[in-house]
C-alpha cells in the first residue's frame, strides 16, 4: 500500500512526525512525503523537519506566494503530475490549511482515496478559510480520523457513513509526549534568563487579528496592560511582523517595558516556553490543544473554537475580541491563583498515529467502488 502524506504548514509538520514513524513500523505501507511549500519561510518549515526527525520530502511543490485561490490553483497544477507518477493507494491530508483541501481535491479528481487527519472539527464560522477547508475536505474523504468527541458528533450530524469514521485521538499530542523531555533538556526558558511561571507567552497570526491597523493596535494595548503585571514574551509570526512594519508599529511594540519580542521559535524551543508559561495568549488552533495537555491557562482570541474539548475539559478560555480590559481581568484571575483546572481528553495518550496506521493497514489496496459511486 502506497501512501502520499501531504504537509504544507507548521502544524502539519508536528502532526506528520509520529505518523511517519508509525508508517515505518508497518511493512505493508510504503510512505512518501509531499511538501507543498505553503509555509515558505525557513523559520516555519526547515527547523521543524530537523527537530522532528522528518526526512527530506520526496516531492517539494514550491507553490507560489499569493491568495488562497492562487495557492489552491498552483497546488492543483503541481500535485497532479505527482499523483500520475506515483499512483498511490491513499493521499493523507492533515488539518485545515489550503494544502489540505487542494491536495484532497486533486486526489479525488484522479480517483485516489483520501484520508483526513483531524476530521470533523467545526468552529461554526464559515467566514474562516480553515472552516471551509475542513468541511470540503471531510466531504471528499474516504477515511476520517477524529481527535475528539465533537468531531464524531459533527460528522454524524452531517450524515457521514459510520464506517468511514475512526476516533483515534490527537496526533499533535503524540509529538508533544515524544519530544517533551528533549524540549526541557534544551532549557530555552533558562537560557533566556527566565524562571518557570515568570512570564506570559504570546503569539498572534490570524489575518482577522493582525492584518488591520485596528487589530494591531488592540494587540499592542494588550501587551501594554499585561507587561506591568508579568513579563510578556511575544513570539512574532512572519505575517504579524510584516504587518507591524507596514503600519509603522514594530518600534512601538519593541519599546514596551517588561516585554520581549522573539523571532519564530523552533518546535522544541516553543514547547519549552509553553510548558513553563504562567499563561498563553494566542489565536492558534494547535496551541489550544497543547496547553490543554500541559495544563497551562490559554487565552484564545476567537469567538468560537473548532476544538471545544479544550474549553469543556481543558484550560482554554475563549475571548471573543481583542479587548485589553477583558484580557487584564482574566490574567489577574490567573495571577491570583484562580486557575481553571483542566484534564487530558480521551485518547490524547501518544498512540494516535499507531491507531491510524493500523486502520490504514486494514484497508484494501483497491478502492471501494460503491464508495466511489456515492462520492461521484
Amino acid at each position: 500500500m502506497k501512501i502520499l502524506t501531504v504537509v504544507g504548514a507548521r502544524p502539519n509538520f508536528i502532526k506528520v512526525a509520529p505518523l511517519h514513524q508509525a508508517f515505518l513500523s508497518c511493512p505493508a505501507i510504503e510512505s512518501k512525503l509531499v511538501h507543498t511549500g505553503q509555509h515558505y519561510d525557513a523559520s516555519l518549515s526547515d527547523v521543524f523537519f530537523q527537530q522532528l526527525n522528518l526526512p527530506e520530502p520526496d516531492y517539494h511543490l514550491n507553490i507560489s506566494e499569493g491568495s488562497q485561490s492562487q495557492q489552491t490553483a498552483d497546488i492543483l497544477l503541481k500535485f497532479e503530475p505527482v499523483l500520475a507518477a506515483e499512483k498511490p493507494d491513499w493521499v493523507l491530508v492533515i488539518g485545515d490549511v489550503t494544502s489540505t483541501f487542494a491536495c484532497a481535491l486533486s486526489a479525488k479528481q484522479a480517483g485516489i482515496r483520501v484520508a483526513h487527519v483531524e476530521a470533523g472539527l467545526r468552529s461554526g464560522d464559515d467566514q474562516m478559510p480553515e472552516e471551509r477547508n475542513r468541511i470540503l475536505t471531510d466531504a471528499m474523504a474516504d477515511l476520517l480520523f477524529v481527535t475528539e468527541q465533537a468531531g464524531l458528533d459533527n460528522l454524524r450530524q452531517e450524515g457521514v457513513s459510520a464506517g468511514k469514521i475512526h476516533f483515534v485521538g490527537n496526533v499533535m499530542i503524540d509529538s508533544l509526549i515524544r519530544f517533551r523531555t528533549q524540549a526541557n533538556q534544551l532549557n530555552t526558558v533558562g537560557k533566556m534568563g527566565f524562571m518557570p511561571n515568570d512570564y506570559v507567552l504570546m503569539t498572534m497570526h490570524r489575518p482577522s487579528n493582525v492584518d488591520t491597523l485596528a487589530g494591531l493596535l488592540r494587540i499592542l494595548n494588550i501587551v501594554e496592560v499585561i507587561a506591568p503585571r508579568k513579563t510578556v514574551l511575544f513570539s512574532l509570526h512572519p505575517r504579524t511582523k510584516r504587518s507591524l512594519i507596514k503600519h509603522g508599529l514594530l518600534e512601538r511594540l519593541s519599546a514596551i517595558a517588561n516585554s520581549k519580542l522573539l523571532e519564530p521559535q523552533g518546535y522544541l524551543e516553543f514547547l519549552n516556553l509553553m510548558e513553563h508559561a504562567t499563561a498563553i495568549i494566542t489565536d492558534s488552533g494547535g496551541i489550544q490543544e497543547e496547553t490543554t495537555y500541559l495544563n497551562v491557562p490559554c487565552l484564545t482570541f476567537r469567538s468560537s473554537t473548532e476544538r471545544p474539548v479544550t474549553v469543556k475539559l481543558g484550560t482554554n478560555h475563549l475571548l471573543a475580541d481583542l479587548d485589553p480590559e477583558t484580557v487584564q481581568l482574566t490574567v489577574d484571575e490567573i495571577l491570583a491563583g484562580r486557575i481553571k483546572t483542566g484534564q487530558i481528553p480521551p485518547l490524547w495518550d501518544g498512540l494516535a498515529a499507531r491507531r491510524m496506521a493500523e486502520v490504514l493497514c486494514s484497508q484494501s489496496t483497491k478502492p471501494d467502488t460503491k464508495v466511489s459511486r456515492v462520492i461521484e
